[in-house]
């Protein structure tokens, strides 16, 4: 009891601080993507945090799986390191005496994943596109960026903004090119603001600007200025789009057994069964000779879960092609991975027993 606390102790706090830093990475990656996303006009500055706790969710199962392998794979290395384990085998113990203390730290971590994999992530992925279409409704003052020319829901008028001034709903230095009627008129104003009339229409007011209407050279061009000049802003209708797949409920999955959906339910079956045995494997894969290279052990333990990751996604695209059975593909990979752990095992526990031969 005293071993197996303290080891559910060092199995904690590495857990902790791995999960941190894969989470901190994650985090920096997915902000970094999104400001760029923003910065490029395609996503309001606004929605970026919302994005990001929406995108935190959808990634914490696998980062959690990567989690308890690391965790365990690092506790049992240094042991190895330390010669623990060498004691550990003198006094009669196995290596299967660790699956009990491993089982007890992965099965709440697994029965997270499932609970995220089948109900939280699914609920991030849709919260997340309907967010996205919400903005994406938005009149096209509300969808300015500075220095970006941002193409309007009509398609038939271009903006442009240099600077914004105070708030989102006054802007400076504003450029506009509309074609109606066959002509190409081009607007330019020093600032401009959004302006909801009484009926609820929205319009971008321009101030202290020009209008040039047609073809340069041709005796109908015209040019005007203007102290006030107001454009009615377009916002986009809501598109009727099927959830993505990866957005359907799991329930849905099943009640709707098409190739793309069953490989989606595939795929989150998929990961609480591989975390644990994940979690499994790190034990015979924390095998580290203290006279030998210690990284070696380190680079096997990462081909194998690369591996079984690109295999479970390999089991996905087949079965969302119809290339391969739903029935078959849940458990193939799973059960080699078995096979490979038993190997594995009898292979540990062989090293194990020699000195007691002896």
């Amino acid at each position: 009891m005293i071993f197996q606390r303290a080891l559910l102790r060092e199995f904690g706090n590495l857990a902790l601080a791995v999960f941190a830093t894969l989470f901190a990475v994650t985090l920096t990656t997915q902000l970094i993507r999104l400001l760029g996303q923003a910065a490029g006009g395609k996503v309001l500055t606004e929605a970026v945090l919302a994005l990001l706790g929406f995108s935190a969710l959808n990634y914490l199962p696998v980062l959690l799986s990567l989690t308890l392998f690391v965790t365990v794979l690092m506790a049992l290395s240094r042991s190895y390191r330390d010669s623990e384990m060498v004691v550990w085998f003198s006094a009669g113990q196995s290596l299967s005496a660790w699956l009990k203390p491993v089982l007890v730290f992965s099965l709440p971590l697994v029965v997270l994943i499932a609970a995220l994999s089948l109900f939280l992530s699914p609920w991030a992925v849709g919260r997340s596109d309907e967010y996205r279409r919400q903005m994406e409704m938005r009149d096209e003052l509300a969808r300015m960026a500075p220095g970006v020319f941002r193409e309007a829901a009509s398609i038939d008028r271009v903006f442009f903004v240099e600077a914004i001034a105070g708030d989102p709903t006054n802007v400076q230095n504003v450029f506009i090119t509309q074609v109606r009627h066959g002509r190409l008129g081009i607007m330019v104003s020093k600032r401009g603001f959004r302006e909801t009339a009484a009926n609820g229409d929205r319009f971008i007011v321009l101030l202290d600007g020009r209008r040039y209407e047609g073809t340069p050279g041709t005796s109908d061009y015209r040019v005007m200025e203007f102290e006030r000049y107001a454009i009615r802003a377009e916002a986009r209708e809501a598109q009727a789009e099927d959830a993505s797949t990866k957005a359907l409920p799991t329930f849905a999955l099943a009640q709707r057994p098409s190739n793309a959906n069953l490989g989606e339910l595939l795929w989150r079956i998929s990961l609480p069964i591989s975390a644990l045995i994940l979690g499994l494997l790190a034990i015979p894969l924390s095998f580290v000779n203290p006279r030998a290279s210690r990284s070696m052990n380190l680079v096997f333990a990462l081909l194998t879960y690369i591996v079984y990751s690109n295999l479970v996604s390999m089991a996905q695209a087949w079965v969302s092609q119809g290339k391969l059975r739903f029935e078959t593909g849940w458990w193939i990979v799973h059960a080699g991975m078995l096979l490979l752990l038993a190997i594995l095992f009898w292979r540990r526990l062989r090293v194990g027993a020699k000195p007691e031969r002896r």
